[in-house]
């Protein structure tokens, strides 16, 4: 009966690590998805602020040109 109640409570702590690091791992990925969001929205907002300043300077270029 002791051998029974041994592996049970293995067992029981066995399935609670695994949920817990089922969480952990729900919760590592949720932290790289917004981390990777961040830096996809960063890139984004300093690409369009480099295509502008290239249009300005451009367009400053062809005024002196002209």
């Amino acid at each position: 009966m002791s051998n029974s109640k041994d592996a049970r409570a293995r067992a029981e702590a066995s399935f609670k690590r695994k949920e817990e690091q089922a969480r952990q791992g729900a919760k590592a990925w949720a932290e790289y998805e917004a981390q990777r969001r961040a830096v996809a929205e960063k890139t984004e907002r300093l690409r369009a602020l480099r295509l502008a300043k290239e249009a300005g300077e451009t367009a400053g270029k062809r005024k002196t040109d002209a």
